[in-house]
């Protein structure tokens, strides 16, 4: 497929998520018309929509050009399909400290250990992966890497579900790992957006040097790319990002994997040119997954990460089978 133009392609981003937003403003068990919007002050139903709807929407939104744009960092720097904060493990290391915090009650005495829980351990999650998978950056290595991660986040999240003191915390871990947008706040709106936005603005400063490193390390080195920098801003900017997120709306998968192969035939092959448009592309489909789960015929709302996981599985599948068709 032949590359789009960058200003055709935004505007048509754009254009899509405005549309998303206002959907996801209206719709749901309880769905709001214009004709609310014109007269706050007369319906009820406005209240709806300033107080669960739009810090739903803005959240989704902040979460998902996070996750977006920080698969496409994770692609563009290991050089493989595979790479995402899901699939690495580090979504799954800032679930570990988030559900440490929830699992002990710290959260009940002191709201913002979550968040600093969450984002302490996607930092380390990243830190360990750069670790573990040394100077190289291919795809077994970084997989392997990745696996190793999960297995030990797993491993410590079904300890504490094992060990939990009673059943509510039970209930609240298993439902807050889910993942979801739903009863959110203005709070965690305000909890999250700092660290997302510091987060993504640092890995928006690694275009250059993505696209220097398609070029090898010493390609990179030679064009005045300094690896140790980028190391330390992308694990930095993913662990923000990334930890902020799942703060705040649980563990929500495959979208830093979708996002990018979805944009990339719009976009060319340069891994800098697709920066930008997954932060659009990655609020789009959060937001369209979050619009889906609410209008499901059920008596309770879908999970949006159990919605994403049923999505993504079978398109992770696919990339597999194809990765498999090319090496062989």
């Amino acid at each position: 497929m032949k590359p789009v133009s960058r200003p055709l392609l935004y505007t048509g981003l754009l254009v899509l998520l405005l549309i998303l937003s206002g959907i996801s403003l209206i719709a749901g068990k309880v769905w709001v018309p214009w004709s609310a919007w014109v007269s706050p002050d007369i319906d009820p139903r406005w209240a709806i929509v300033f107080e669960l709807r739009l810090p739903r929407t803005l959240l989704g939104i902040a979460v998902g050009a996070a996750l977006g744009l920080s698969g496409a960092v994770l692609q563009g720097y290991t050089r493989n399909p595979l790479a995402d904060p899901g699939v690495l493990g580090v979504s799954a290391m800032a679930a570990l400290g988030a559900v440490l915090t929830l699992y002990y009650g710290v959260t009940a005495v002191a709201p913002w250990a979550l968040p600093v829980a969450a984002i302490s351990g996607a930092l380390i999650g990243v830190g360990v992966l750069m670790a573990l998978s040394g100077s190289a950056s291919s795809l077994v290595t970084f997989i392997l890497a990745g696996a190793i991660l999960n297995i030990l986040s797993s491993a410590g999240v079904s300890l504490a579900l094992s060990l939990a003191p009673n059943p509510w915390a039970v209930n609240e871990i298993v439902d807050w790992l889910m993942g979801s947008l739903a009863d959110r706040s203005f709070e965690e709106v305000k909890m999250a957006a700092p660290f997302i936005v510091v987060g993504c603005g640092l890995l928006l400063t690694l275009g250059r040097a993505l696209d220097a490193l398609t070029l090898g390390e010493t390609g990179a080195r030679s064009l005045g790319v300094s690896l140790s920098a980028t190391r330390w801003t992308l694990a930095l900017g993913v662990g923000l990002a990334a930890g902020a997120s799942v703060a705040v709306t649980g563990v929500i998968g495959f979208v830093g994997l979708v996002t990018p192969h979805l944009l990339r035939p719009l976009v060319g092959a340069r891994p800098g040119a697709l920066l930008l448009p997954s932060i659009l592309g990655g609020a789009v489909i959060v937001l369209a997954g979050d619009v889906m789960v609410r209008l499901t015929p059920a008596a309770g709302e879908v999970k949006l990460g159990v919605a994403m996981a049923a999505v993504g599985a079978p398109f992770f599948l696919v990339l597999l089978l194809r990765l498999r068709r090319t090496v062989a």
